[in-house]
């Protein structure tokens, strides 16, 4: 399990910072004395310890500890800054990007949590590093946010022949069969194959609540209108394979689920195109631009903040 976990890491700097882990600085433990004070909050070598941890997961090289007390500074940095502006993800957020890595590796939640406890590190540190790491683009997005094109949807139009893009819209519905998650390892073939079954019988959007009622532990949950540009990843690959009135089945942290396919059909109205746009103009700022003003941002943060050693 432990190679599978340093294999995954290893994938490249793009999954490396969704899975990093880390524990969050200002955490107390026994026997751990301070190194630095970053705006009130201690660094403890406890946390240091844990990220030279996961830098060792990484196989990376060089001065471990001054690596890890750098970045230990830095997460500081960008935490404060994410509270300031209230962009934190949620805690469900976080614990379903959790049980995805562990289902990406084929461990359940519980293995997992032994692998990142054998390593030194601990699952609360690593939920709490994912969850610096979800919502830290957020601040970046939204301090840089009209930096890009700064085109009006007219003047985008105008550079399209007075065309709005075209993209298409969905209607869904999603049909999950729950595991809870004391009996997963013992029941989740058993749910996927009783998912898999009902895709062929499924009725309809308007007749999805009644069907799910028809079975044990099924619910449904209305998603309304998702444009193409909207669609989740995890998502997107089944929309774009179904044939019929329903995707495939996945696993997820809430169990097996599949999408019902309400209404489907090809759109360019103002909504649409403003997706279409925000969609390329994302695209376009992933990579360096972005990494880029992230940079920015964190200098900015670095030069306000008080950063003592200890």
């Amino acid at each position: 399990m432990r190679h599978s976990l340093v294999r995954s890491v290893m994938m490249g700097a793009a999954l490396a910072a969704a899975v990093a882990i880390v524990v969050p600085a200002g955490t107390v433990q026994a026997a751990s004395s301070v190194v630095a004070v970053v705006n009130n909050t201690a660094i403890t070598t406890g946390d240091v310890e844990k990220r030279v941890n996961f830098l060792k997961l990484q196989r990376a090289k060089g001065n471990l500890r001054s690596m890890a007390r750098e970045q230990l500074i830095e997460d500081t940095l960008k935490r404060d800054e994410i509270l300031r502006v209230r962009a934190s993800v949620s805690q469900s957020e976080v614990d379903a990007a959790y049980a995805r890595f562990a289902s990406s590796n084929k461990m359940t939640t519980e293995q997992l949590g032994k692998v990142l406890s054998q390593a030194g590190v601990g699952s609360e540190h690593f939920k709490q590093f994912i969850a610096l790491q979800m919502s830290w683009p957020r601040v970046v997005n939204a301090r840089f946010a009209g930096s890009g094109t700064g085109k009006s949807l007219v003047q985008r139009m105008q550079e399209n022949g007075g065309k709005k893009p075209v993209t298409t819209e969905y209607f869904l519905k999603q049909v999950i069969f729950v595991v809870p998650e004391k009996r997963r390892n013992a029941i989740l073939g058993k749910r996927k194959s009783e998912a898999e079954a009902s895709r062929s019988k499924f009725p309809g959007c308007d007749q999805a609540k009644a069907f799910a009622a028809t079975m044990h532990d099924v619910s449904i949950r209305d998603l309304g209108r998702v444009l193409a540009p909207q669609m989740p990843e995890d998502w997107k690959p089944l929309i774009e394979k179904a044939t019929g009135q329903t995707t495939g089945t996945r696993v997820t942290e809430r169990g097996v689920e599949y999408l019902a396919i309400c209404m489907k059909r090809e759109v360019n109205d103002d909504v649409a195109a403003e997706m279409v746009f925000r969609a390329e103009d994302l695209a376009k700022a992933k990579g360096n631009e972005n990494d880029e003003n992230s940079k920015k941002l964190l200098a900015e943060l670095r030069k306000k903040a008080t950063i003592t050693d200890r």
